[in-house]
C-alpha cells in the first residue's frame, strides 16, 4: 500500500487494547474525566443529561442553556465530532459559544464511546452515529424551554458527515452546519483523495476478514496500537502532526478521548466499506446547508465535492490560511458569528 493511504489507515482505523494507559505524555495532561478543554462562559449553564437511540444505547449529553433566557422557548441544536473525540472537547466548545448567543446547544458523546454506553468500546458505525443525532433532537424536542420547530445540527469532521446523513433523512431538522467536514465512508473505503487502488481495497477487506477469524476465537474483538503515537518522529504526514497538536497535547487531550487516549477496534472499518452515506445528500434540499473549512485544510476537497452536488440553498464558506484542526477550538478562527447569523435566519 502506499505510504499514505497507510498512515491514514493506521490513524483512523488501528487502536490499541482499551484498557492501556497513556504514560509520560499523559503526566503532563488534565487526566481528570471531569475536565474541560475550554472554560464555561459565565452567560451559560450547563446540565448533564442522558437519552437513548433507537438502538437502545444510552447516550451522555451535556445541556447548555443561555441565563438569560428563562421561561422562553428557544431554537436549539445537537452538536457532535470530531471523529473519535467526547463533549469536553470541540463539541462543547461549540455548544458553549452558540448557548452564549441565545441557542439551547446539546453536545453528546457518541454511541460506545466516552460516558455513552455500548459494547464493545471504541467502535464507530455510519447507521447508529447518524441515529445518534436523531436521538438528540428527540431529546430536545421533548424539553419545555425548546421550540421543536427550531432545531438544527452542527457536526464536526467526520461528525459533518453524519449530520448531513441526518438531516436528509429526518425532515425535523431545519437547517445543518459542518465543519472540517470528512466523510468517513468515503474516506475508509476509497482512502484519501480516492487513492486506494482495487488491490489495494481487497487486500484491506481480506485483512479485515482475517481479523474476525481471530476476534471469533478469542471470543472478543481486538484492539491495536493507540490512534496517535506517544512522540512524533518527525516525518509524519502534516495532517498527522496537527491532529497530535490538538489531541495529544494540553491544547485538547482529554482521557475519554479515542484520539487523545485510544483507538478503535481493529474491524472498525467493516461498517464503512460499502456505506456510502452521503447519497441522498440532494435531498437536504429546501433545507439550508452551510459547509465551513479551511483554506489550507488536508479534508478542504470533502466540503467542495458535497457542495458541488448539494441542491440549494447551499453555502460553501473557506476560511483563509486555516487548516481543518483550527476549526476544532480556536475561538478567534472558527466563523462563530457567521453560524448565529445562520442559524438565527434558518431556525423561525
Amino acid at each position: 500500500m502506499k505510504k499514505a493511504f497507510a498512515t491514514a489507515i493506521l490513524f483512523l482505523v488501528a487502536g490499541q487494547l482499551f484498557a492501556q494507559k497513556v504514560k509520560s505524555i499523559s503526566e503532563k495532561m488534565n487526566t481528570s474525566k471531569e475536565h474541560y478543554t475550554f472554560q464555561l462562559s459565565d452567560k451559560v449553564s450547563r446540565q448533564k443529561v442522558s437519552f437513548k437511540n433507537r438502538y437502545g444505547i444510552i447516550l451522555s449529553g451535556d445541556l447548555y442553556l443561555p441565563k438569560n433566557a428563562e421561561n422562553q422557548k428557544l431554537a436549539a441544536l445537537v452538536i457532535s465530532g470530531a471523529f473519535g473525540a467526547v463533549k469536553q472537547q470541540s463539541s462543547g466548545l461549540y455548544a458553549n459559544q452558540m448557548a452564549e448567543r441565545g441557542f439551547i446547544a446539546l453536545a453528546f458523546d457518541p454511541s460506545y464511546t466516552g460516558e455513552s454506553s455500548g459494547e464493545p468500546r471504541n467502535v464507530a458505525s455510519p447507521d447508529i452515529n447518524t441515529e445518534d443525532f436523531s436521538a438528540a433532537v428527540d431529546f430536545l424536542g421533548l424539553q419545555k424551554n425548546v421550540d421543536r420547530n427550531k432545531i438544527g445540527i452542527i457536526g464536526i469532521c467526520g461528525f459533518g458527515g453524519f449530520a448531513l446523513n441526518a438531516t436528509a433523512i429526518d425532515k425535523r431538522v431545519k437547517a445543518v452546519a459542518t465543519t472540517s467536514l470528512y466523510d468517513m465512508t468515503r474516506v475508509m473505503s476509497k482512502g484519501y483523495n480516492d487513492s486506494v487502488t482495487l488491490e489495494q481495497r481487497t487486500k484491506t477487506l481480506e485483512g479485515l476478514g482475517e481479523q474476525r477469524w481471530k476476534d471469533a476465537e478469542n471470543v472478543k474483538p481486538a484492539y491495536g496500537t493507540r490512534n496517535l503515537p506517544e512522540t512524533l518522529n518527525g516525518d509524519e504526514p502534516q495532517f498527522v502532526k496537527e491532529y497530535f497538536d490538538y489531541y495529544r497535547t494540553p491544547r485538547g487531550f482529554h482521557p475519554n478521548s479515542v484520539n487523545s487516549n485510544g483507538a478503535w477496534l481493529i474491524t472498525n472499518a467493516i461498517s464503512f466499506m460499502n456505506m456510502p452515506i452521503l447519497s441522498y445528500v440532494k435531498e437536504i434540499s429546501p433545507r439550508p446547508m452551510l459547509l465551513i473549512v479551511g483554506e489550507n485544510a488536508h479534508s478542504r476537497y470533502f466540503s467542495e465535492d458535497i457542495f458541488k452536488v448539494a441542491n440549494e440553498p447551499k453555502e460553501l464558506l473557506i476560511i483563509p490560511n486555516a487548516v481543518h484542526v483550527d476549526l476544532y477550538d480556536k475561538v478567534d478562527v472558527i466563523p462563530f458569528d457567521k453560524l448565529e447569523q445562520f442559524f438565527n435566519e434558518n431556525l423561525k
